[in-house]
């Protein structure tokens, strides 16, 4: 697997523990695929895990359907809209819309947070208990969501297109944690986040969800026409069209 994943992503092949000449590794584990951050401030290894930790209580006592989230993306009544996460990072968010029985595709455009979050979808497709949902509701794409997007909805829109660029920088370090920090130097600060908007409002069937912290300002571009805000974080959500019926 190691080898494979080096050609794909076009990186040096390392089969002995390095010190000073890189920055990050990618470490393929006898159970997982790894991200380790060398220096000496690093905290453990980043790795997507759907089946225990945070993924599994969120998945148990999240809130279902009158979470925050839920709420954004419209799940209400029977509702099981068709969602576009193109932004997916580590997949969190996007797992828990499937597990409340939406379809989502995963859209993530920095390679090694791609085949992390790969490699987390096959563990859990073996998964007993959430291997169906995973099987048969989450859908990665590897690319810019800039692109990407409206080649997957030349046939069928997605009835609602997910946004969570990354936050502005603040200066309380306790805010970012080590999945943030690691992403934001693999995928940059998201400074694109206003155009990725547009292409979204040109690509939803339904509406537009944008994930921000509560206090910053909405992206560039269009007000949106509601907000669901908690104490920490808002859901901007741009509607493009009315709400289909619930089904």
């Amino acid at each position: 697997m190691a080898t494979e994943l080096a050609a794909e992503l076009h990186l040096p092949l390392a089969t002995i523990p390095l010190t000073g000449a890189f920055t990050h590794l990618l470490v393929v584990t006898p159970t997982r695929l790894e991200l380790r951050a060398l220096n000496a401030n690093a905290h453990g290894p980043v790795y997507v895990d759907f089946t225990a930790g945070a993924a599994a209580h969120r998945r148990r006592f999240g809130g279902g359907r009158g979470q925050p989230l839920a709420r954004a993306i419209g799940l209400k009544g029977g509702a099981a809209p068709t969602v576009a996460d193109v932004t997916a990072g580590l997949g969190r968010d996007a797992f828990v819309l499937a597990c409340l029985g939406c379809t989502v595709w995963l859209i993530e455009r920095s390679p090694v947070i791609a085949v992390l979050l790969r490699d987390g979808l096959r563990r859990a497709a073996r998964d007993a208990e959430i291997g169906p949902i995973v099987s048969e509701r989450l859908h990665l794409h590897s690319g810019d969501g800039r692109e990407l997007l409206p080649r997957l909805t030349a046939n069928r829109r997605p009835d609602v297109v997910y946004l969570d660029p990354m936050y502005p920088h603040r200066q309380k370090s306790a805010w970012v944690g080590k999945e943030m920090r690691l992403l934001r130097q693999l995928a940059g600060d998201d400074e694109d986040a206003p155009t990725l908007l547009t292409v979204a409002l040109a690509c939803a069937g339904n509406r537009v969800v944008v994930k921000r912290p509560r206090l910053a300002p909405a992206l560039s571009g269009p007000p949106p026409t509601a907000r669901i805000a908690t104490p920490n974080t808002r859901f901007d959500l741009y509607r493009v069209n009315p709400d289909p019926p619930a089904r």
